[in-house]
């Protein structure tokens, strides 16, 4: 049987609860100290500038306060950060990832292959990477786009071969430590992720993609990713992520530093089913300089809780921002997501649009930010928030904020909550579908505005997803 029958054959919901033993190469000590830092950026051989960065972040992360003054925020206070395990660095041989499949050792090369990896290489990407605790196993770029001068590689080997253009733009400008204390804590324990650059004028035709997988119970996942689009180029990245469910929490808390140039296109979509032991903590910011366009996918499913605002900095006149995201939360869930927006230029445009879905108790929450700062004149943001529900124990709140400092602008927003309402179910019914499949039908006519951006691949597993989070089958 060949490997891609046997994907076919494996549900969506063994695919992503199947667990392995840990096994590794290096394994850090529970905590977040002075010492702990020091060993993981010896470990990595890397520079002595980095190593600094990485301190005063940690200086930050101690001297900053929780975020639990926020309105109806998720609760974090399980989150203990000395019962965290920041960095396991998987028992593979050549540091960096293998660029051939075949190299990587059998219980890796399973993990991924019941994903779906190679599967999706082959079919319809220009580029893969993957990461497996907390460093790139795995990373591979289609000639053609490497002969442009396209750079796909992880964050780990970019430091070292790339280093002027990470010093540059590495959590200096997008997503500073000062940001936020998970900034603050991911800045001072990053390990892994991806780089992209792409030179002027080169359009990627085909998406690249990283997927992420935590293994091990009780660790911590901080993977950066840092996309550079020069003038005139193109690319679409995406994000897939998943943990299997175990007793203890495990923390996600990823950074994402997109820079858009002058005339430049970036679609960065997002794909993630944790499981309900985990904490999803990310912060994701791009720049777009003039005529720049930025677009935002984002499905967030799975987690115990998630707080997510994927935001944009339009400081290039022109310059546009487009958000579209999925939440989705089940029993014991609260799913915290949004966007923001900040127009800093005349010209620009941002447009968002929020689907969310709550059953069993389950909790979603918009919580977005639209500033326009004075002088962005002629610029124009319209905010949509739909909301669908199954149950009187379910809930969902919107939670916009505008602030408006330009009078010669347009803006607009609307905001729906709405329950699967009888009636529906039974002219569903009526037309031979049973309970179950009239509810999973009504949710992807909800969410398919977004489905449509993924490529079909992407689409079909979203979709998937959804339907067994319905069912109770996921986490």
């Amino acid at each position: 049987m060949s490997s891609n029958e046997e994907l076919q054959e494996t549900n969506t919901e063994a695919r992503f609860e199947f667990k392995k033993e840990e096994a590794s190469a290096f394994k850090s000590e529970k905590g977040l100290d002075e010492e702990t830092i020091r060993v993981i950026s010896e470990d990595k051989d890397e520079p002595d500038w980095m190593l600094q960065r990485r301190l005063r972040a940690l200086k930050q992360f101690q001297e900053m306060p929780m975020p639990t003054d926020w309105p109806e925020a998720p609760d974090l206070s399980e989150i203990d950060v000395d019962e965290i395990v920041p960095y396991i660095r998987p028992d593979i041989d050549v540091r960096g990832g293998v660029d051939d499949w075949t190299d990587l050792p059998e219980d890796i090369k399973d993990t991924f292959d019941k994903l779906g990896i190679p599967e999706a290489e082959k079919n319809a990407l220009s580029g893969v990477g993957a990461q497996y605790e907390s460093e790139i196993v795995y990373q591979n770029m289609q000639e053609q786009w490497e002969e442009k001068g396209v750079v796909f590689c992880d964050m780990d080997k970019a430091v070292q071969e790339h280093e002027d253009l990470v010093k540059e733009y590495f959590m200096t400008e997008a997503v500073p430590p000062s940001d936020n204390k998970f900034a603050a804590l991911h800045g001072a324990i990053w390990s892994g992720g991806s780089f992209v650059y792409v030179p002027e004028d080169t359009k990627v035709e085909m998406p690249i993609q990283a997927y992420f997988r935590m293994n091990s119970e009780g660790m911590g996942q901080f993977e950066h990713t840092l996309i550079i689009a020069e003038e005139g180029s193109e690319v679409h990245y995406i994000e897939g992520c998943s943990a299997p469910k175990y007793s203890a929490f495990n923390l996600h808390c990823g950074g994402v530093e997109v820079f858009v140039k002058e005339n430049a296109h970036v679609q960065y979509s997002t794909v993630q089913n944790w499981s309900k032991s985990t904490y999803n903590l990310n912060t994701k910011r791009a720049i777009a300089e003039r005529d720049g366009r930025m677009e935002w996918v984002s499905g967030s499913m799975g987690s115990k809780a998630t707080m997510l605002y994927p935001s944009t900095i339009l400081k290039g006149r022109g310059a546009s921002d487009n958000h579209i995201t999925i939440a989705f939360a089940g029993e014991g869930q609260d799913i915290d997501t949004g966007a923001k927006v900040y127009h800093n230029a005349p010209e620009t445009k941002s447009t968002i649009e929020s689907k969310s879905v709550a059953k069993d108790g389950g909790r979603t929450n918009y919580r977005g930010l639209v500033h326009i700062a004075d002088g962005a004149k002629n610029s124009s943001t319209a905010v949509e928030c739909d909301a669908l529900m199954f149950d009187n124990e379910s809930t969902s709140d919107t939670m916009p904020y505008m602030e408006i400092d330009e009078s010669q602008v347009d803006v607009a927003h609307e905001a729906t909550v709405g329950k699967i309402g009888d009636e529906d179910i039974f002219y569903l019914q009526s037309r031979g579908l049973d309970d179950d499949d009239a509810k999973q039908m009504i949710v992807s006519g909800f969410i398919e505005p977004i489905t449509e951006e993924l490529p079909i691949e992407y689409a079909v597993e979203l979709n998937r997803l959804v339907e067994l989070e319905m069912e109770g089958s996921l986490g």
